[in-house]
This record gives C-alpha cells, structure tokens and sequence, in this order.
C-alpha cells in the first residue's frame, strides 16, 4: 500500500482486460489536492477508505467525514470476504493483509464522538453569514456586531452571547448607526429569529468552549502512523449548511494556524471533504472566491484537499482547475445535464490513446475508476481504468460497542466532552443591565456624560462607571437584560477591558476567522 513513497491505488488494465500497471499517488503530490468523483453506488466511499489507508501508514494525519456511517469500519481489522479476496486476486495484490487503523471520532452533537466546538468569535462574520444565510443588509450588521465586540472587549462564545449584542445594538440603533454605519433595527431582527432557527437545528452544540484545537486532528501514533479522524455527519447532514460551514471553517483554521512549508516530502494533514457540492450550492460569489483562494494557497501549507462528490459539476471550474490528482468512479448520463458532467470529467484528464474517456466513463463497474494523478516534475499522468484495491480494514460501520470502546482509548479522551462556559458578552452585557438598573436619572446624566467624554472611544450604555467630579456616578440607559447571580465588579472589568482596547483590531482571515 506504501512503498517508495508512493501509494498504491489499484491496477490498471489493458484494453483486452489484460493487467497493464500498479497506479500510484506520489506521495510528494499529496499536497496538491485531488478529487473522487462518481455516482450513487460507485465506489467512492471505499476509494476514500483507500486513500486514508495509505495516507495513515506513512504517517500523515488524515480528517474525514462519515455521512453514510460505514467509514467507521476504518477503526477496525478487515474480514477476508469473497468479494474482497477476488479483487485481490484479479489486481495481482500479494500479500493481502488485513489492518485496523488508529482512529478518532468527532461528532458535533457528542453522541458517537468527541464533541466539537469552536466560539462564535473564531468562526467570524463572513463565515456566520453564509450559515444563516443572510441578506447583504444582515451580513453588514453582523461585521458591525464584530467590530464592536472586538473593541469593546466583550467574547462571542456562544450564541447566547450574540443574541445578547445584538439585542444591546437594537436598543441603541440610532446612536451606534452614528459610529459604525446604519443598523436597521429590522435587520437586527431578522438576525435573532435566524439564530433562533440555528438552535433549534442543533447549531448550540457547535458554538461554545473548549474549542477544537487544530493540533489534535494533527495527530500520529507511537508507531508513525497518521491519526484518522472520523467525523460522524450522519446526523449533521439533517443541516446540510451547518456541514459545509463547519467543514469550511476548519479549512480556514487550518489556512490560518499553519505555518509555510513549501512542498515537503509528504502532507501534513489530508483533508477528505465529502458531499462536497453542499459547500458550493447557493454560495455568493464572494465565498467562492475565497475558497478558491484558501484551496489554492494551503497547498503551500502541507495541507492536501480532497473533495468527495456526485458530479464533476459541483465544483466551480475555478476550484476544480486545482486539483491535480483525479479518481473518476461510473457516471451515468441520461439526461442533459449528466452528459455534460461526462463530457467535463473526460476533457479533465491527459488522454489515454487506447480507449475514450466519454465512453468509458458510462462503462465503469463498482469499484472501477478512471485514474490520474501528478508524477515526474508535477504533470498529470494518462488516464487509466483501473481496478481500485481492496481496503485492509473493515468494509462497514463500527458496532456502538466498538466504537465505545475506541472513545474510551482515544488520545483526547476527556479533552472535550465537557462544557465550559466562562465569563463573556452575555454575562457582562448582563452584568451592565444591573448595573445600570441601580442608576437614577438615566437620560440626564447619559447627555452628560456625552458632553464630558471629550474624544474618547465610547458606546452607548457601556461607558465610563467612574464617579464623576461631583462624586455621583454617570447613569446609563437600561437594557431589557437582566441576571440575578452576576455580580457588580464584573461590569468595571468590562468597562476597563473596552478602554483599554482603543485601537487594538482583532485580525480575520481570508474567511473571516479569526487569526490567532
């Protein structure tokens, strides 16, 4: 399966069925991304099996999703079936031994996985916007709702946080429209009821701490072998939006955490993004843009970007020029649409003189592909039909049992199963609202206090809480947020945390995440 730096992907054959050659992927050109291709029932999943397989044993790091529920088998020793040892015996595969890999699973809601989070904050604007799928009026209030958390020093963890924001700048439209640009109390809204949608839809259970740390998905085990990281997506795909958003949001993180490497021996993660078309449907331009952008420049970064899907067409030609290491599966083409995906997955490959891309496409049998991948200085090689080998691991899901058991001896056991919820914009928001609920004459000395405050950096009703000259404190107008257990000193740290934040500017990414 890995030899010379290379890893084996299945043997091709001649036109009289004859055995031509093994076909390798190089694993110098594991960084220069590839895509798996091919209708229902083709192949695809246990292409992606293969690929991990070969991946993890020479020592890269592997991220996956498993929407159907059989990636699971990974973790587990294949069974020698009859299918499986056929296959074996028409590519010439001598020995075919059977392995169990080193496997972490991921879920977001933590029910067959680790949970997985990450803060309203990280996850940014741009990001926010395209899972709520917001008019361009809602996605500039949220840029607006960012800027004024990140200069007023106030966390966006959770969603509860930013429903509290965003009820703080409807109360105070008109005076922050002064500052930041117009914020239609409609849009602010609109906002609130979509987040309300997000948690019902189970989007709570993403947003919040600890957040998933990039290293940890990174990992190899004693013996050299990458770690292979499972996403359970069969439940997440009930959100097809939230999948692709989170899916993206990880690409970011990697693209912003990971230091340059130029093009190193082998990856440093391969990333499998299936169901790849969910991420591209209804995308604004300007998305698709930036994850062409991000596709192309994490090359640099080690990291290697597979995308797993139905039709050559549901990746953008900006993206899919990209990809330089193909795996073609059956396609069928019966109607307009699907003779053109032929027709683009063939005029994608170098062409093979022997037989027709168009025809043969149409051709395939179930685990059969056409096969390209970059050799020599980089160039794609010729296409070729090949037979794509057996998996050494389990063909099927994991029993609970057995998944259990892996969760219970996984490297990051303990590490996120529990919620943490510290101090952030909901609890100081809160904490301002008592605060100011104690405060007498609230219109009176907010004018005041306008006058006074010369040409420094404030909000309205979240200033200064500082005695004034005549030893009276500077009311503020009340909020409708109000909490009990929050206690007086907690609104001082966040009126010391906003003045001491003039000038300082949170840095976003390419996709609007937030740079670490």
């Amino acid at each position: 399966m890995f030899q010379d730096g290379k890893l084996y992907i299945g043997t091709s054959r001649k036109p009289d069925n004859a055995i031509n050659k093994p076909e390798y992927l190089e694993l110098k050109f594991g960084n220069r991304h590839g895509l798996v291709t091919g209708a229902t029932g083709t192949g695809k999943t246990i292409t992606l099996q293969i690929l991990a397989e070969s991946f993890s044993n020479a020592g890269v790091p592997v991220f996956c999703a498993d929407v159907k529920g059989d990636l699971s088998g990974i973790g587990a020793m294949g069974e020698a079936k009859d299918f499986l040892l056929k296959r074996a015996e028409e590519i010439g595969l001598q020995p075919y031994d059977f392995h169990e890999f080193p496997v972490i699973f991921w879920d977001l809601y933590g029910e067959k996985g680790h949970r997985v989070r990450t803060t309203i904050t990280e996850m940014g604007p741009l990001l926010l916007s395209r899972l709520m799928n917001a008019t361009d009026a809602q996605e500039g209030v949220l840029n607006i709702a960012f800027k004024i958390a990140d200069q007023g020093g106030l966390p966006l963890l959770d969603l509860k946080d930013l429903q509290a924001l965003l009820n703080y700048m409807g109360e105070n439209a008109t005076e922050l429209s002064n500052q930041f640009g117009f914020i239609s109390k409609a849009s602010v809204g609109s906002i609130q009821r979509e987040l309300l949608i997000l948690e019902q839809q189970g989007a709570e259970h993403f947003f919040g701490e600890p957040a998933l740390k990039i290293s940890d998905i990174m990992r190899t085990t004693n013996d050299g072998r990458g770690a292979i990281s499972v996403l359970a997506a069969d439940k997440l795909m009930m959100n097809p939006r939230l999948y692709g958003t989170f899916l993206l949001w990880l690409l970011s993180e990697l693209f912003e955490e990971l230091p340059e490497v130029g093009d190193p021996d082998k990856p440093r993660l391969v990333f499998f993004f299936d169901e790849a078309h969910l991420l591209f449907n209804d995308a604004p331009k300007v998305l698709i843009e930036r994850v062409e952008q991000v596709v192309r420049l994490i090359r640099s970064k080690g990291v290697g970007v597979y995308f797993v899907t139905q039709n050559p067409l549901d990746v953008p030609e900006t993206v899919l020029a990209q990809l330089g290491n193909r795996v073609q599966h059956a396609l069928r083409a019966y109607t307009p649409r699907e003779q053109k995906a032929v027709r683009t997955a063939a005029d994608t490959f170098r062409p093979n003189p022997d037989f027709d891309c168009a025809t043969v496409i149409t051709q395939l049998g179930t685990g059969e592909a056409l096969v390209s991948t970059l050799e020599g200085k980089g160039a794609p090689s010729m296409v070729e039909r090949t037979l794509v080998r057996p998996p050494a691991s389990r063909v099927g899901p994991l029993t609970d049992a057995e998944r259990a058991n892996v969760l219970k001896v996984s490297p990051v056991a303990g590490l996120y199963d529990e919620d943490f919820d510290r101090e952030s914009a909901y609890e100081m928001l809160a904490a301002r609202a008592k605060k100011l609920e104690a405060q007498q004459q609230a219109e009176q000395e907010a004018a005041q206090q306008q006058q006074n405050g010369g040409s420094r950096w404030t909000l309205p009703g979240f200033g200064d809480d500082e005695p004034t000259p005549s030893g009276t404190a500077k009311p503020k107008g009340r909020t409708g947020y109000q909490r009990e257990t929050v206690v007086e000193a907690a609104m001082k740290s966040a009126a010391r945390s906003m003045a001491n934040s003039l000038g300082r500017a949170i840095v976003r990414g390419i996709l609007g995440s937030l740079r670490r």
